[in-house]
């Protein structure tokens, strides 16, 4: 009899990508995946351990899973959190039947199965996915950045770039498969290419680009001062690729970000922005900060709120400090209390909003091409490319009589404005 599985990934889409390619590698040796752990032989949950409020979703879905799991069902944990603390989890939680870190497929295939051939297909091809309009796909892995406030080179490792023939046959993978939306993600995307001898970002999104198919490409996570002219003109000049940059600043004073160990200020932040918006004017920027950082100042977070205004983001996210311990930055002087990192944020979050309830008045009226995520009796839930899914808002589509299909890509006319979706109808 053949065993069923089931995958529980936690965390960032980076976790997403080591599941399927976990998933797709046991369909390929004859199991079979459910959509509840509840109907599986073999349950895998894949944790999360970047910040305080991860780790604790992590160890409570463990315990839930653990506390409602049948005698003949086995857990596996794997992931960021069992690579920081897999001495301890294996200690307090005997229950679970065996622990990996990352980069374990092998490992995991190994110990489900009992045989240690790799697989290598990509996973769109094994019909693992579920029917959706948008996948993941990795480019490179770890961080050779030094931030103080981040544990990804100590989880991770140092940045090594995928192989652009695996990278290359993953995408066309997930074209065929009828993927409408190729995210590519790494930790630093920008830096892909930089240990392969002159091969970069720019010739990778051109070759994907030349995949035939009617898909667009959509690039996350861009550090700041890597980002070149080069890059620009290969994103201007491809229109598969989506009008869309995600470039996670994380502060705008200077002296936080010497103390988080990064380069640039406000000042080179502000050149940089409109430089990209000069190169690309139909650009929609996305930025993430870090609220309470040891010893941010009332001024320096106010001339934050100041940069963020005057920048006009059109999506923003924002995190609350979170001291981790093996980070640089866990013995700082000047932690800043909980109650005032918590106000930061929402005050942040509250000046954003407005922003984006701006930005999205001014669209009314204009005619998109959205993909469709989701449908529904009357509304479809669809994205245009300024909208990145899981983290962006939505364009809501009266459908009327019509009703379009998932992967389905649709022209709607924007009709209505909220604070982080829109409203349209389709044309």
């Amino acid at each position: 009899m053949k065993q069923n599985f089931h995958i529980l990934t936690l965390g960032c889409p980076k976790n997403e990508v080591d599941s399927e390619g976990i998933g797709s590698a046991l369909l390929w040796k004859g199991l079979r995946p459910v959509d509840s752990p509840e109907d599986a032989d073999v349950i895998l949950i894949n944790t999360c351990g970047f910040i305080e409020d991860a780790k604790k979703e992590s160890i409570d879905e463990i315990f839930r899973i653990i506390g409602t799991r049948k005698e003949t069902q086995k857990v596996i944990v794997f992931g960021c959190l069992t690579e920081r603390y897999s001495d301890e989890i294996k200690k307090e939680i005997p229950e679970i039947d065996a622990v990996f870190g990352v980069d374990s497929l092998r490992d995991i295939e190994g110990y489900i199965t009992g045989s240690s051939e790799a697989c290598d297909k990509p996973f769109q091809a094994e019909g693992y996915r579920n029917n959706s309009s948008y996948g993941y796909l990795k480019i490179a892995e770890g961080c050779d950045r030094k931030c103080s406030f981040c544990t990804i080179p100590s989880i991770r490792g140092g940045f090594r770039s995928l192989n652009p023939d695996t990278v290359l046959r993953k995408a066309e993978g997930m074209i065929k498969g009828g993927v409408k939306e190729i995210i590519l993600i790494a930790q630093d995307i920008t830096s892909y290419g930089k240990d392969l001898g002159g091969y970069g970002l720019p010739d990778l999104i051109g070759e994907i680009a030349s995949i035939p198919g009617d898909f667009w490409m959509r690039l996350l996570y861009l550090y700041p001062v890597s980002i070149d002219e080069r890059l620009l003109r290969a994103i201007s000049e491809n229109t598969k690729v989506c009008r869309y940059l995600d470039i996670p600043f994380q502060h705008s004073d200077q002296r936080i970000l010497g103390l988080m160990n990064r380069p640039g200020a406000g000042q080179t932040y502000r050149r940089l922005i409109n430089e990209i918006r000069a190169a690309i004017p139909d650009i929609t920027l996305r930025s993430s900060f870090i609220v309470g950082f040891p010893a941010e100042s009332d001024e320096e977070f106010h001339n934050l709120l100041d940069f963020v205004r005057e920048s006009g983001f059109d999506r923003l996210g924002a995190f609350i400090y979170s001291n981790e311990e093996g980070t640089g930055a866990y013995k700082l002087r000047g932690q800043v209390p909980p109650d005032i990192r918590q106000q930061r944020y929402h005050e942040l979050m509250t000046l954003q909003s407005g922003i984006s309830l701006g930005k999205n008045k001014s669209m009314i009226g204009r005619t998109l091409k959205v993909v469709v995520d989701e449908t529904g009796d009357s509304t479809a839930v669809c994205r245009y490319e300024g909208q990145a899914p899981e983290i962006d808002g939505v364009v809501l589509v009266d459908i009327g009589d019509r009703a379009p299909s998932v992967n389905e890509f649709v022209r709607v006319r924007i009709t209505g404005a909220y604070d982080y979706d829109l409203r349209g109808e389709l044309i």
